[in-house]
């Protein structure tokens, strides 16, 4: 018996061996991926309102001659602006098909969404990224570049026919007197659809905001003023039924109402804005003497947050902004006056290390500047 039982686990090794020995059938290759060429329509799109629903763009690729059904092939559609690295693109996925059409109000959102202002000519970059459906070999196509314009939309909320805005109420510092204190209470008009302003307001009370100061027939209000966190920003429209909720704590705040969108924002605003403001420099007839000579070297504010001025400027020298004439405890200056351009206007602040850049040449120009726009406000030096 162990003789037997030898021989059959020595027949069983060789057996297992030549199983082994056996040739085993070579595994398919799959060819790699091509890169798509992507062609589009047209290179110009400059559509109008009334063309919203249209097709304004169609997008055509060759196939990518991946190993696989044309099913299992995915497609990333990426726009961005001109020269950006896609890393911001808006993006589109299709599946099983070479094709693909935009809608004009699809373009337009999309450059909006980029901050194109309307009406101004765009340069878009566009390409395709192919897969396979599992994301695997993502291959790149060419680049194209389309100039597109942004059409005007209807906003959600109808701007004020006046082109003007007041603030009213106990969270202000008029109170619901009517009409309110000027130029304190008044909104600074950034573009057709946004205003804006810088308050100092009361905490806990509400606010409403009049196209006419002075009459309480029109506003802009908001629908429910119990909704939680509205007083930090929301949806408001025309005459609604609610008043604005007021931040809880006393302070300034910075509000933005976008008629485009129908929403406002709330927020803190980090100094305050001044009763006065006076310009000091050598850039300016009285010099660096301080106090200045009043009123050339005083800017006339002409809203909460706006501040103006038109007079002779010394070409190739600086200046700065000050709260009290007379006074250097506080200024308003910049952080960096080497920044190329800076003298034709940029981000200005509180107590900040560098003077304002004057102009090269000397002349007329009209000096504004602005709390409501940028972080801590912006200014800006035109030529007269």
């Amino acid at each position: 018996m162990k003789y037997l039982l030898k021989l059959f686990l020595g027949l069983t090794v060789v057996l297992a061996f030549s199983a082994c020995l056996k040739k085993v059938a070579d595994l398919p290759v799959y060819k790699n991926g091509t890169a798509a060429v992507l062609t589009a329509s047209t290179t110009t799109i400059a559509p109008t309102a009334t063309d919203s629903n249209n097709v304004a763009l169609t997008l055509n690729w060759t196939y990518p001659q991946y190993a696989t059904d044309s099913s299992n092939v995915k497609y990333l559609i990426q726009i961005d602006k001109a020269g950006g690295d896609f890393s911001n693109a808006y993006t589109r996925t299709v599946n099983d098909s070479l094709h693909t059409d935009f809608i004009a109000k699809d373009l337009n959102s999309i450059l909006l969404g980029f901050g194109v202002p309307y009406n101004v000519a765009q340069d878009v970059d566009i390409r395709i990224i192919s897969s396979y459906a599992n994301n695997n070999e993502r291959i790149n196509s060419n680049t194209i570049t389309i100039k597109m314009t942004p059409y005007v939309t209807p906003p959600k909320v109808t701007p004020p026919e006046s082109n003007e805005l007041y603030l009213v109420g106990d969270a202000t510092q008029g109170g619901w007197n009517n009409p309110v204190p000027l130029p304190s209470q008044k909104f600074s008009k950034l573009d057709s659809v946004t205003y804006a302003g810088v308050f100092n307001l009361v905490g806990g009370k509400q606010y409403l905001v009049l196209p006419v100061n002075g009459k309480w027939d029109t506003k802009y209000s908001v629908n429910d003023n119990s909704i939680a966190g509205l007083s930090a920003g929301g949806d408001f429209g025309f005459n609604l039924p609610a008043n604005f909720p007021g931040p809880a704590t006393s302070g300034w705040y910075k509000i933005v109402l976008n008629f485009q969108s129908g929403k406002f924002t709330v927020t803190p605003f980090a100094n305050q804005i001044p009763d006065n403001l006076f310009i000091v420099g050598d850039a300016t007839a009285g010099g660096w003497n301080n106090p200045v000579p009043v009123p050339s070297q005083q800017l006339t504010r002409i809203s909460s947050s706006e501040f103006t001025i038109t007079m002779p400027f010394i070409g190739g020298k600086q200046y700065l902004l000050i709260p009290v004439n007379g006074h250097w405890e506080h200024k308003y200056a910049v952080a960096d006056n080497t920044i190329t351009g800076l003298s034709a206007g940029g981000d200005f602040g509180y107590d900040l290390s560098s003077n304002f850049p004057g102009p090269d040449a000397g002349g007329i120009y009209k000096l504004t500047v602005n709390f409501a726009l940028g972080t801590t406000g912006q200014f800006k030096l035109v030529k007269q």
